[in-house]
């Protein structure tokens, strides 16, 4: 919730700025899933094997890789760091900028390059302390940066005149702080395992379980970026045919993707939830079968499908009625509104089918079934979606509609048809358990 937090507030604060400055937010959103991609593959994956180690009472193993996670992470970062420096224009014209929104592009992305080494190493401390079950700590970390971007927000954009480097900046600063407060939590040894460079890995079977275990999680946010490039080149493409407003090109083109990336920040938030109780129950499922405690893992599972339906059932409900409200609130321009509207309408629809997306996926990839767990994290915004976007804008125009309304349906159909394909996942594993 605290990462859809941070591109919430950012996409709200900035929206005001305009609909070009607005439409950079969601530009940038795909680098920073990539850099997400990268602190939850290390920080799942190591993850994972830990909290199986605490549960088999293996305090050697959960220390090494611990430990190899985070040095790992944060050398990572440096390079993203240098490298996106370097290529920061053509890496976002890579992202799909339009010619207007470039620039603002350009300015957010700085500043969110420089925040790399820290947001991935944020990310793995977060996971590892969810995993060794010290929930609360990784809490405090997270929501302490999240707080202080929302803070940090109107008085950098609007106090001190910084436009929209002010909102990246921010993030920087967060980012930083989260770092801070969860390193000391590892330093004053609030977690089970030991954070000690001695116990870095020099063997590269470490690294490979590592990025083997981790690889939904890549994939699962990689597939993210991927599928916002796809995502923002369609909207600004499509976007510039849309009829009805008194528009040029370009600006329907960025109202678009303006539109579209609101959607994206409100689903995020949503779905942040689905996600927490997801990483509420891996430690639970974790532990639970390192200690061959499989009535656990199976009640547990059934417990989060049944709490996840019913509260994204409401967020969906709550979402279709009020949807030209919420995109009110952040940006007041019709084309944008228009836009977001339909795209929420329908993702809300299919909200209550995510329980049976990421149970089954957080399911498999704790318990170490890595192909299936990497097939089934690349579904919903990458091999359904990627196709479903090339073709449903050109089927919906053959019928007489606006090709924008094929973007704005393509998420809604790929998480229905990822939902229907987890189904069967879930319950070849449980059968295979309970022959176990």
């Amino acid at each position: 919730m605290v990462t859809a937090i941070y591109n919430t507030a950012d996409t709200f604060f900035v929206s005001q700025l305009g609909t070009s400055a607005s439409g950079a937010v969601g530009i940038i959103f795909s680098l920073m899933a990539l850099i997400q991609a990268g602190g939850f593959m290390i920080g799942m994956g190591s993850g994972s094997i830990t909290s199986r180690a605490l549960g088999a009472k293996d305090m050697k193993t959960a220390s090494k890789y611990c430990s190899t996670a985070l040095c790992s992470a944060f050398t990572l970062g440096l390079i993203f760091a240098v490298f996106g420096t370097i290529f920061n224009r053509q890496l976002v014209t890579c992202l799909g900028a339009t010619p207007t929104i470039l620039p603002y592009a350009m300015d957010y992305a700085r500043y969110i390059i420089l925040a790399s080494p820290f947001m991935i190493t944020a990310f793995v401390m977060n996971n590892q302390l969810r995993f060794q079950g010290k929930a609360a700590f990784s809490m405090i970390g997270m929501v302490s940066g999240g707080i202080l971007n929302m803070l940090l927000d109107p008085l950098f954009i609007f106090v001190f005149k910084m436009g929209i480097s002010g909102a990246a900046i921010a993030t920087l600063v967060s980012q930083i702080t989260s770092f801070s407060i969860l390193l000391s939590m590892f330093i004053r040894k609030k977690s089970t395992a030991e954070l000690s460079l001695k116990n870095v890995s020099r063997e590269i079977k470490t690294y490979f379980d590592i990025i083997t275990t981790g690889l939904p999680s890549l994939f699962r946010q990689g597939m993210a970026s991927v599928s916002g490039i796809v995502m923002n080149i369609s909207a600004a493409k499509y976007g510039a045919m849309l009829t009805g407003f008194a528009l040029t090109t370009a600006q329907t083109a960025d109202a678009a993707v303006a539109g579209m990336s609101i959607t994206n920040r409100i689903f995020m938030l949503l779905l942040s939830v689905a996600i927490g109780l997801g990483q509420g129950f891996q430690p639970v499922c974790g532990m639970n079968l390192g200690a061959k405690k499989y009535d656990r893992v199976k009640a547990a599972n059934r417990f989060l499908i049944k709490v996840t339906s019913v509260i994204m059932a409401v967020f969906g409900l709550g979402v279709f009625i009020f949807a030209p409200e919420i995109a009110r609130s952040f940006r007041d321009d019709p084309a944008v509104i228009a836009v977001a509207t339909v795209a929420m309408r329908f993702q809300a629809c299919v909200l209550p089918f995510h329980s049976l997306i990421f149970g089954t996926n957080m399911l498999l990839q704790v318990a170490g079934v890595k192909k299936s767990a990497t097939i089934l994290s690349s579904m919903r915004q990458g091999i359904i979606f990627v196709p479903l976007i090339l073709i449903l804008p050109q089927l919906v125009q053959l019928f007489g509609a606006e090709p924008l309304l094929g973007v704005q349906m393509t998420q809604t159909f790929s998480d229905l048809l990822s939902s229907l394909i987890a189904l069967p996942f879930m319950l070849r594993f449980f059968r295979k358990l309970e022959k176990e």
